[in-house]
């Protein structure tokens, strides 16, 4: 399904999840890179990191609104793929993604759920894949894709909950995968596991710690993968790909 520009919902009421993309693809990013899922991309954010890679699910939200059975109807047309991906934006943030994630595993799928780690929800999830924000992800007014400024403080006072992120290890199978470009990213890296460490009730262990370089386009993962492989190295944290920004550059549902 391609991107939709219509974000009116309708006035019937139908249509619970506001979806801006559906499609069949590889998954791209850690410990199940090169897995063909399916992917559910919700619209809608409550960051807005200046170098996303889903611009119209933050900063322009585009999307349909569609019922969970209408997703979940999607999804099954794709029969050789027991993976979905649940994605955005941030996908928690919707009450109907709890209705999806507990049909979607009623059907046997294995589930992916991508998120900023700033919201928990009671619900049946494989992986979690919890992308914490780094200080590098704020839109400074230097690089702010709307150009206005208003989302900084909000994006920097919100980014980080310690309360959520322990819950969300604790509860389910997970990868806390970071985006950095730099050594300075990986100190802070790191003295952010030192506060999760101390505030969560479980083990946070060093190989679900998943180091993934900036860059939407081939241009730019180019300038910043090779500096980040060498820093997982270094550091001993896993180095995870962009395999479909290195297969298909930034083309819509990838």
């Amino acid at each position: 399904m391609p991107v939709s520009s219509d974000v009116t919902r309708p006035d019937d009421g139908d249509g619970d999840l506001p979806v801006n993309e559906l499609f069949y693809s590889l998954q791209g990013e850690g410990g199940l890179a090169g897995v063909p899922s399916v992917f559910v991309r919700t619209s809608g954010c409550n960051l807005r990191c200046w170098f996303c890679d889903s611009y119209h699910t933050s900063w322009e939200p585009t999307h349909a609104w569609m019922d969970v059975e209408e997703v979940l109807e999607a999804v099954g047309e794709y029969d050789r793929a027991d993976h979905v991906v649940v994605t955005g934006g941030e996908p928690l943030l919707h009450e109907a993604v709890v209705d999806l994630l507990c049909e979607l595993d009623a059907r046997g799928y294995h589930t992916t759920v991508e998120t900023n780690g700033t919201i928990h929800r009671d619900v049946p999830i494989d992986l979690a894949s919890i992308s914490p924000k780094l200080s590098n992800s704020t839109p400074t007014p230097g690089r702010d894709p709307a150009g206005e400024g208003e989302w900084a403080e909000r994006h920097e006072r919100d980014r980080l909950d310690l309360e959520v992120l322990s819950r969300l290890v604790a509860d389910y199978d997970h990868q806390l995968k970071f985006v950095v470009s730099d050594g300075a990213d990986v100190r802070e890296v790191e003295a952010l596991l030192a506060r999760l460490r101390d505030h969560a009730w479980v083990p946070i262990h060093d190989e679900d710690v998943l180091l993934m370089p900036e860059g939407a386009t081939r241009d730019r993962l180019a300038e910043t993968r090779g500096r980040v492989a060498e820093l997982a190295m270094e550091h001993g944290y896993r180095y995870t790909p962009r395999l479909h920004v290195d297969l298909w550059n930034d083309a819509p549902e990838t």
